[in-house]
């Protein structure tokens, strides 16, 4: 029996194995995934997790529950070395081991992209994973919970104060969504005025929000001043050390919350720990059909897909192109990926991968939202009905799909939960005693809560 490896059970590699594991037949290939975490997150959800409009867990599609002929391995590759048709898997706990394959799909996924910016690394937050909009959440809850009880001065104002760096959908959803819940919580904090929010989208080009026209960008702009926010375009981050936000345009202040959302970048396993063919950018070569190579050196047996792969956008009319990173692409590429390895074992021929966009939509907060076809652009309310329609029907699963709808409804019903879990977070602290005395000292009386 043969063995499939799917490195990455993001968008691709799910509806990879997901479409194998409907098709292959008793006894023709073993399918096994790879990856760090046990399920695959819906990243556009992640705006509406930070709002409150989506609970965590529905935002994330879980492998077992949903691979049910697929073996899974909870670990990173960190080598991928195709001339021994190997990978080497590193597990949260133990020893590194190999894995050898006959068919290796790589769908590993991209990484957030970094700068050397002093403070970054201490103080930001990213904007990829359930965890991270959790954490930006709670910490947003906390600080309106902490300034309700301080005078006005320098501490309450750092505490209302938020930085995004990066205009692009991420940023921008993520942005909006939590201005909206900010601005949401005044209901529930009558001590705070509107006033006193400070909310600073950072973007280091002309305009956000490269994927749509330039109209539509500039009116997402004047849409997020008007609501009070500050959008500082052609700026970068200079310095972030102990919260203190110095920009490039000369502006300083004081920010609690600090996330960065400035774009995605080639996973380190395949730009640097791989013997497989990638481009400049470190992505892998693909052909039309998926296969990593060329048209004239194809590399035998070896399949790619999603943000990591520069695969050919046939329907661009410009030479050369190749389909962009994003959730429309790698879900598409994804199943075709599972019918072309299909074809391929069974000796019938491939298909390349040809998807013409559906058009862009963006959530820029509750009742707030974007989209964009071609010449037809569509604002405000409908927008933001068209996204969630969109994505609930788009999100893997029937399970996830009702989960959603029944929070939003709950939501619409009874409004946002502003519950702050920052506590989860470090849940021992509430168990180990804090008299816990010194060699020779009396304990002291617990106290009891």
């Amino acid at each position: 029996m043969r063995e499939i490896l799917i490195v990455g059970g993001g968008y691709a590699g799910f509806y990879t194995a997901w479409g194998l594991g409907k098709k292959l037949k008793s006894g023709e290939a073993r399918v096994t995934v790879v990856d760090p975490r046990p399920y695959m997150t819906y990243q556009p959800f992640l705006p509406e997790v930070l709002a409150g409009s989506v609970e965590a867990r529905h935002a994330a599609v879980s492998l077992r529950r949903h691979l049910h002929r697929t073996r899974l391995i909870t670990g990173a590759v960190t080598e991928i070395r195709n001339s021994d048709r190997e990978v080497t898997v590193r597990p949260e706990s133990g020893p590194d081991f190999d894995i050898s394959y006959d068919v290796l799909v790589v769908t590993a996924g991209a990484v957030t992209r970094t700068f050397p910016v002093p403070g970054v690394s201490e103080q930001a937050y990213g904007l990829k994973h359930v965890e991270e909009a959790v954490a930006v959440r709670d910490r947003l809850l906390t600080s309106f919970d902490r300034a309700a009880i301080i005078p006005p001065g320098p501490e309450r104002r750092k505490l209302l104060t938020v930085t995004f760096v990066g205009g692009g959908f991420s940023g921008v959803e993520g942005f909006g969504e939590l201005l909206a819940l900010a601005t949401a919580l005044l209901k529930r904090y009558p001590e705070i005025d509107l006033a006193e929010l400070d909310f600073h989208l950072v973007e280091a080009r002309g305009r956000i929000l490269p994927e749509v026209g330039d109209g539509p960008g500039a009116w997402v702009v004047r849409s997020l001043r008007e609501r009070g926010a500050r959008v500082h375009l052609n700026t970068q981050l200079v310095s972030a050390v102990d919260g203190h936000i110095v920009l490039s345009d000369g502006e300083e202040y004081d920010s609690h919350l600090l996330v960065w959302a400035a774009g995605n970048a080639s996973n380190p396993v395949v730009h640097n720990h791989t013997d497989l063919p990638v481009d400049e950018r470190g992505l892998l070569v693909v052909r039309a059909d998926l296969r990593v190579g060329t048209d004239t050196e194809p590399v035998p047996d070896v399949w790619a897909a999603g943000d990591d792969a520069a695969v050919p956008d046939l329907v661009s009319a410009r030479p050369g192109a190749h389909t962009v990173p994003n959730a429309q692409h790698a879900v598409r590429q994804g199943k075709l990926l599972a019918r072309n390895i299909l074809a391929a074992l069974r000796g019938r021929p491939t298909k390349d991968y040809a998807h013409h966009s559906l058009g862009v939509v963006a959530t820029l907060g509750l009742g707030r939202g974007i989209f964009q076809y071609r010449r037809l652009v569509i604002k405000g309310f409908p927008a933001w009905l068209m996204h969630r329609g969109y994505h609930v029907l788009a999100i893997p699963t029937w399970e996830r799909k009702a989960r959603v709808f029944a929070v939003w409804v709950t939501a619409a019903l009874h409004g946002r939960d502003i519950v702050s879990l920052t506590s989860v977070q470090h849940p021992r602290d509430a168990f180990v005693f804090k008299g816990t005395p010194r060699h020779g000292e009396q304990p002291k009386d617990p106290v009891t809560r």
